[in-house]
């Protein structure tokens, strides 16, 4: 907790962020698994299974383990949590975070396009940009106020200089 300058009143100090993140690409996952069921597409593409899961588990492993375990080790190296509403003490511009400012976002996104193309599901796929709205609206924009909140010019830099997403 923190006071909010001269103000009594006390405030957390953290983003606003209403959702657990990892829910939202779940739910993706879910919901393009049972619309499959429902309703089927089937582009008529004759990929063997085992090339499927390798390359959707590929890169369903890259993004977990690469984009986003690289994210969260920097995070708790700088001595910070991965969890949106705990404090933030400093803005990292190290590792993925030159590229994206939402690296394990990010990687959230890019892991439903591995599920689509292992389990061959359109729907899964075309979930995907929702996964990435939904990320945007209930994580990204209350952690980009906090942060401008608290950081102020720091961190409209650095916005300036890396992209949201890519």
């Amino acid at each position: 907790m923190m006071s909010t300058g001269g103000d009594k009143r006390w405030t957390r100090d953290g983003a606003a962020v209403r959702v657990f993140p990892p829910a939202i690409p779940l739910i993706a996952i879910l919901a393009g698994s049972g619309l499959q069921y429902v309703w089927p597409i089937d582009l008529g593409l004759e990929i063997p299974e085992l090339v499927r899961y390798w390359i959707g588990g590929v890169i369903f492993a890259g993004a977990v383990l690469l984009l986003g375990g690289w994210s969260v080790l920097i995070m708790r190296r700088s001595g910070q949590s991965e969890n949106p509403w705990k404090p933030t003490t400093e803005i990292i511009e190290r590792g993925p975070y030159r590229f994206t400012r939402n690296p394990m976002y990010l990687q959230m996104v890019i892991a439903c396009v591995g599920v689509a193309i292992a389990l061959a599901n359109v729907w899964i796929l075309l979930l995907a940009p929702v996964c990435a709205w939904a990320l945007q609206v209930l994580a990204i924009v209350p952690e980009e106020e906090y942060l401008e909140r608290k950081f102020g010019d720091t961190y409209l830099t650095y916005k300036k200089r890396v992209r949201r997403w890519l």
